[in-house]
């Protein structure tokens, strides 16, 4: 059973006004972070840090993100509704579930196995419905249905891969941080068959972004 409460929706209003100070201001983006249950994506050991701003881990020693980040890749990619959206790391399914409250239509890859079965049958079960799901390699996209609108990266990625670059239509953005050990939050549009823009933002801590599947 799907355990949803008044406490859980009253942290989360909390959790939205803590992401909104640290300056997003994307109404549907809050929206969203105020209406996913995100204790449910989490182990029930860590319910009760469900709300709190921060990273936790989940299986295959992944990691949930931090809302805050979660927030801000997602006004970065300024996702109008109906978009092709390709993500590359699903993870715990959070972001994905994010990316579906947004309208966008999702094509999301997951190179563990045993999480990317375990979030699929999930996702469902809570009643959201990416496009796509993949096992495979994020290094390679999704060729198969490409071109995407938007590409988000939730893997910290030592170089940016020219196959997710290739797939993004022209005027399309990609989300990625870049880097080894600490990452800088990169955005490149595309602003013609071989032009890119790119802007770079903070830094922020991610898990690494492997390749070849297991």
């Amino acid at each position: 059973m799907i355990q949803d409460n008044f406490r859980h929706k009253g942290k989360r209003q909390q959790l939205v006004k803590t992401v909104k100070k640290k300056g997003i201001t994307d109404k549907a983006v809050l929206d969203a972070i105020g209406k996913i249950p995100r204790h449910l994506f989490m182990d029930s050991s860590f319910e009760d840090h469900a709300y709190q701003d921060k990273a936790f881990p989940i299986a295959a020693d992944q990691t949930i993100s931090q809302p805050y980040t979660v927030a801000f890749q997602s006004e970065k990619l300024e996702i109008e509704k109906g978009e092709k959206v390709l993500e590359i790391g699903t993870g715990s399914g959070y972001q994905t579930a994010v990316l579906c409250e947004l309208g966008a239509k999702v094509y999301s890859i997951e190179r563990q196995r045993e999480l990317y079965r375990k979030t699929k049958m999930f996702l469902s079960k809570i009643g959201y419905r990416p496009k796509h799901l993949s096992f495979g390699d994020g290094y390679k996209g999704m060729p198969d249905y490409a071109p995407f609108d938007k590409i988000i990266v939730t893997a910290g990625a030592p170089f940016v891969p020219n196959d997710l670059l290739g797939q993004l239509k022209i005027g399309g953005r990609l989300v990625i941080p870049v880097g080894d050990d600490v990452q800088t939050m990169t955005l490149f549009i595309r602003k013609s068959p071989t032009e890119f823009d790119k802007t770079e933002f903070g830094q922020f801590r991610f898990v690494p972004l492997l390749g070849d599947k297991n």
